[in-house]
């Protein structure tokens, strides 16, 4: 079986849903709570990469750090927004579960069954 990783937010109840729903698939998934532990500027360029996202795309933009870091500013380059995003793991949207060359946002938590 394949490792599963979920970028976890306990107190996020989306983030709890897709981890019971991974768990109730008989998965016992790799837990990293992303804001205690964020991911490195590699690590999150990889899951953009696995995502298909860009990084704006993964950002969440209405907490506080987004204003405060003036990331609403268009003219700002991928590197220096994923580099706020390293800074400031609150802005990156949860949960992100990654397995084998895989990987989906669980927004709604039905996303991340066809990656599994």
């Amino acid at each position: 079986m394949p490792k599963v990783t979920i970028y976890h937010n306990p107190r996020c109840s989306k983030s709890r849903q897709t981890l019971e729903l991974i768990q109730d698939q008989g998965i016992e998934p790799e837990i990293i709570e992303y804001l205690k532990t964020p991911p490195s500027t590699t690590e999150l360029k990889k899951i953009l990469g696995l995502l298909g996202l860009k990084p704006r795309e993964l950002l969440r933009k209405h907490e506080a750090e987004y204003h405060d870091a003036g990331l609403d500013a268009n003219n700002l380059s991928d590197n220096t927004v994923i580099e706020t995003m390293v800074r400031h793991p609150k802005l990156i949207e949860r949960p992100i579960v990654v397995t084998d060359g895989k990987a989906a946002v669980g927004r709604p938590p039905e996303n991340v069954k066809k990656i599994l």
